[in-house]
């Protein structure tokens, strides 16, 4: 590997949140996170294009020229062809504890029965119907994603709003994960897998007011622009005491 002098992304790690974006807009997958922040995996994935700055909420990232291994265009096809692989083969594996994540289920929602009038408010009845809930563990072929409308929240709005169940996830399907610690490529492809082989109504987005979980609209958006299909969206932004601050359609 030859070393010239070229044009290469730099990260300004005071600057970078985790939010993952830059992940999202790399094709050449020269980027991950690592301990919560951008790293570039090696200059020779890097074409020093950058694309990855678009989307970049804080300008942590800006191109720079300096020495580096030149770039090795065969060199991403054998990441990308190695990253699918593995996620391929992460997704298809059996837990070996025989976790109910591997197991496909469907029920009522405890919610719904409404038994002796009872209401979401202080009845503490479940409004899920469906298992597994993780982004990465639901395949796009489940029966209960079609013609549904679908809740992707990141994990902490669980915890944040007291009516998670009651207002936000009530009627939905639900996706849970992490914008900022899930692999951004895997879940912009699995909501990508859904909208193309699987009819669904809406999305409802529910984040955190912090920077990183804002990725999370980003994730649903790019899938939009992969799949060339469009359902009504919205993104329901939560307060970190709890309080739902704005609700908006996704640009």
């Amino acid at each position: 590997m030859s070393i010239i002098r070229r044009k290469i992304i730099e990260i300004d790690e005071d600057l970078c949140t985790g939010c993952g974006q830059c992940i999202v807009d790399c094709a050449e997958s020269a980027l991950q996170i690592v301990d919560g922040k951008a790293r570039l995996v090696a200059d020779k994935y890097c074409d020093g294009l950058g694309a990855c700055l678009k989307g970049c909420p804080t300008g942590a990232l800006r191109i720079v020229e300096r020495e580096a291994d030149d770039f090795d265009e065969k060199a991403v096809e054998a990441l990308i062809h190695a990253k699918k692989q593995a996620e391929a083969h992460t997704a298809a594996k059996p837990l070996g504890c025989g976790c109910p994540g591997t197991q496909l289920k469907s029920f009522p929602a405890q919610a719904a029965m409404q038994v002796a009038g009872a209401t979401f408010a202080g009845s503490g009845a479940s409004a899920l119907t469906h298992w597994p809930i993780q982004i990465r563990l639901v395949p796009p072929t489940a029966p209960f994603l079609r013609n549904a409308d679908l809740l992707v929240a990141a994990d902490c709005t669980a915890a944040a709003y007291p009516n998670f169940h009651g207002e936000l996830l009530q009627g939905r399907v639900l996706l849970l994960g992490c914008p900022k610690f899930d692999d951004g490529e895997a879940a912009v492809q699995k909501f990508t897998d859904i909208l193309t082989t699987t009819p669904i109504r809406s999305i409802s987005i529910a984040i955190m007011e912090v920077p990183c979980c804002q990725n999370m609209k980003h994730l649903v958006a790019e899938a939009f622009r992969r799949s060339g299909k469009r359902v009504p969206a919205e993104v329901v932004t939560i307060s970190a005491q709890g309080q739902i601050l704005r609700q908006v359609a996704l640009d």
